[in-house]
C-alpha cells in the first residue's frame, strides 16, 4: 500500500480505562512515528504518556456513564453531552479521519456530524456474533454440532432484544444530534473501517464476512515501570497478573499463591497498587510486588495466571506464555472460552477460584507441551505481523478516500 502523499491529521478517541486507552496510545504512537499529526482525546491521567508517544493531548469529557441513585442517567445522556463538547474539537482540528474506541462514541458521532471518515478500534474480541453462536461474554464455547447451534439460535431472542434496545437508544441520541437513524445493531461500530485488535486465532470462523473489518492483532502499550528481580532458581516461572479493576479482595492472588506454595515452580505475583486489606501469606517460592512491566517480564515466564482482561491476555500470548484464566466479569468470560477453544490455556470458573483448582490448572498447563507450543505460534504471528503498522496502513487508506457529506438538522 503506497504511503500518503502528505502527512495526515488524525484524531483518536478513547475513554480512560486502560483496556481501551492503551491500544489507542499504541496506535497513535505508531501513526505519529509515520510522520502524521495525531491528537488523542482521552482522560487526563494519560496526558504525559500521550505526549511522550509523540501525540497532541486533548482532554476527554469524564462522565460517569452508569446511573447512580443520586442522579440517574437517561440512556446515552453522557454520549450526547460528550459529543457536544467534542464536535468543536473535530471542527477546529479538521482531521482527515477520526479513530474511536468501540465504547467511545462521542468522537465518532462528532466526526459524522462534520463529514469526517470514521474508524472503530475494537480493543478485544469482536462482540458481533452469528446465528447459532453463544451470546458474547457468556463464556460458552462455539458449539461443535448442528444441535448445539440450534439450541443457541433458539435462545438468541434474549440477546437480540438487548441489542435492539441499544439500537433504539443510540438512534434517539442520533435524533437529538440531528443525525438519521440506523437500521442495524452495533451501530457504534463503523461500516467504513473497523480494526479488531486481537489475535485472529482467537476469533471464531465466520460464515458471513463482516463489512470493512480487519483483525490486525493486539495493539500493545504499557506505562513505564521499574525492573523487578525475579524469584531465584531455575524452576518454571508463573506470573500472577490480576485485573486492575476487578477482584478488590485479591481472591485470585491469594488462591494462586496458596495453591502453588509447595509446587516446583517460581511465582511472581503482582498486586497492582490496590489495597491488600488482610495480609497475604507469601510462600518461599514466590515474590509479591506492586507493579511490573509485563512486556519485560512475560518473555521469561512459562505461565500467566490472570482474570482474562484482553490487554493482559494479549501480552501473555504475544510473549509466548500459555495462560490460566479465572474470569471475574464481562468479556473476561469470553476470553476464557476463546483460549480454551484455541488451545492456548486453561479456564477455571470463578466459583472455583480456590488454591486447589488454580494450582491444578497451572499444573495442567505446564504438563502440556502442545499448549505452550501453540502459545509460541501466536507469539511468532504477532512478531511477524506488526499490528500497529498494519492498522496505520488501513487508516491511511481510509483517510485517502473522498470526503463524505452528512445531512443533519443541526
Amino acid at each position: 500500500m503506497p504511503a500518503p502523499e502528505r502527512p495526515l491529521r488524525l484524531l483518536l478517541g478513547a475513554f480512560g480505562d486502560p483496556g481501551h486507552a492503551f491500544p489507542l496510545i499504541a496506535l497513535g504512537g505508531a501513526l505519529a512515528a509515520r510522520g502524521h499529526e495525531v491528537a488523542l482525546q482521552t482522560w487526563t491521567r494519560w496526558e504525559g504518556d500521550v505526549r511522550a508517544a509523540g501525540m497532541r493531548f486533548e482532554p476527554a469529557p469524564e462522565y460517569h456513564v452508569f446511573p447512580t441513585r443520586e442522579r440517574p442517567l437517561k440512556p446515552y445522556e453522557a454520549v450526547l453531552r460528550a459529543t457536544g463538547q467534542t464536535r468543536p474539537l473535530v471542527a477546529g482540528f479538521a482531521p482527515d479521519a477520526v479513530v474511536a474506541d468501540i465504547l467511545t462514541l462521542a468522537p465518532a458521532l462528532a466526526a459524522e456530524l462534520e463529514g469526517v471518515p470514521v474508524a472503530t478500534v475494537i480493543p478485544h474480541l469482536d462482540p458481533r456474533t452469528e446465528r447459532g453462536w453463544p451470546p458474547f461474554s457468556l463464556g460458552a464455547r462455539l458449539p461443535r454440532t448442528a444441535v448445539g447451534r440450534g439450541l443457541w439460535g433458539g435462545l438468541s431472542r434474549v440477546t437480540d432484544a438487548g441489542l435492539e434496545r441499544g439500537r433504539r437508544e443510540l438512534n434517539e441520541t442520533r435524533r437529538r444530534l440531528g443525525l438519521g437513524p440506523l437500521d442495524r445493531v452495533h451501530g457504534g461500530i463503523s461500516r467504513e473501517l473497523t480494526l479488531v485488535a486481537t489475535f485472529p486465532a482467537l476469533e471464531y470462523p465466520r460464515v458471513v464476512a463482516l463489512p470493512a473489518t480487519h483483525t490486525v492483532g493486539p495493539l500493545l502499550w504499557e506505562p513505564p515501570a521499574d525492573d523487578v528481580a525475579l524469584p531465584p532458581g531455575s524452576e518454571p516461572l508463573v506470573l500472577v497478573a490480576p485485573s486492575t479493576s476487578q477482584d478488590p479482595s485479591h481472591r485470585l492472588l491469594r488462591a494462586t499463591l496458596s495453591g502453588l506454595a509447595d509446587a516446583p515452580v517460581r511465582v511472581l505475583a503482582v498486586w497492582n497498587g490496590r489495597p491488600l486489606g488482610q495480609p497475604i501469606d507469601v510462600p518461599r517460592n514466590a515474590r509479591l510486588v506492586e507493579w511490573v512491566s509485563y512486556a519485560r517480564v512475560m518473555p521469561s515466564c512459562d505461565v500467566v495466571v490472570c482474570h482474562g482482561g484482553h490487554g493482559t491476555l494479549a501480552r501473555a500470548l504475544a510473549s509466548g506464555c500459555a495462560v490460566v484464566i479465572v474470569p471475574a466479569a464481562g468479556d473476561m468470560n469470553e476470553s476464557a472460552a476463546r483460549i480454551d477453544w484455541a488451545g492456548v490455556g486453561v479456564r477455571v470458573p470463578r466459583r472455583l477460584c480456590a488454591p486447589g483448582p488454580v494450582g491444578l490448572a497451572v499444573e495442567r498447563v505446564l504438563a502440556s507441551p502442545r499448549m505452550r507450543e501453540r502459545a509460541g505460534e501466536l507469539a511468532a504471528w504477532w512478531r511477524s505481523h506488526d499490528p500497529p503498522a498494519r492498522a496505520s496502513e488501513l487508516i491511511e487508506d481510509l483517510a485517502a478516500q473522498p470526503r463524505r457529506f452528512v445531512w443533519c438538522t443541526n
